[in-house]
């Protein structure tokens, strides 16, 4: 059994839907990131980042005590790694997802979490950084959509830089981008949105869903964290 640490975010979506799509049994526990859990001094021996998704595996592959993973991209490349599925055995197939995971973690992702704060969060309306960030995340989908001509997944066979990636594109309309405009980012968007183990990974912990305007103290958690927010008590 696999504990997973989750609220339903891009990041947490990504590992549900590895774990419908490996068919690894699991188990939910809710980390309201608006409320705080992040900071419980239990979650963060399992993710000292104060970042949700993370898990506890209690039947790792060596036998031993459970594993603890944290960060999104680890947690696909252990699921990975512990089923041997969603990764090519070749050395070149496996840089070749293991690079579009990396692209995804570092660039897909973080790019995307500032436009949509700078588009629907920030206190004031800031046009260099809306600008800034929408641009970028209008260059990310170019490059996601060169990748995927004439394939039907990002490197070939569906793999964890799909799942990785997914999740992130489901947002384009908060972020001020049009599938229309990328044709072959639309064909993959669609083909992936169709996938069983997608639909029932997204709709993980579908009830821990918000509906309407983010109150002001879950902008304040979530926003206003510190080196202090994650001291010992």
């Amino acid at each position: 059994m696999i504990d997973l640490y989750y609220w339903p975010t891009p990041n947490g979506w990504k590992v549900s839907i590895a774990l419908e799509e490996l068919g690894l049994a699991y188990e939910v526990v809710p980390v309201n990131i608006g409320r705080g859990d992040q900071f419980k001094p239990e979650f963060l021996a399992i993710s000292p980042n104060n970042r949700m998704p993370a898990i506890v595996d209690h039947a790792p592959a060596d036998g031993g005590r459970p594993i603890e993973i944290f960060e999104s991209g680890a947690i696909l490349l252990y699921l990975a790694e512990k089923t041997r599925k969603l990764m090519p055995s070749d050395v070149r197939g496996k840089y070749q997802v293991t690079q579009w995971l990396m692209w995804q973690m570092g660039g897909l992702g973080p790019m995307l979490g500032q436009a949509n704060h700078f588009r629907h969060y920030a206190p004031e309306k800031i046009a260099y950084g809306i600008d800034r960030y929408t641009n970028e995340a209008n260059r990310l989908f170019g490059v996601l959509d060169r990748q995927l001509a004439g394939k039907e997944y990002m490197c070939g066979e569906y793999s964890i830089a799909d799942i990785a990636t997914w999740p992130w594109i489901l947002v384009y309309e908060r972020v001020g981008q049009k599938l229309e405009d990328f044709p072959n980012l639309k064909a993959w968007y669609d083909r992936t949105k169709a996938r069983p183990g997608v639909q029932r990974g997204v709709d993980a912990g579908k009830e821990f869903r918000t509906k309407g305007p983010m109150d002001e103290q879950t902008k304040k958690t979530l926003f206003g964290q510190t080196a202090q927010s994650v001291k010992p008590s």
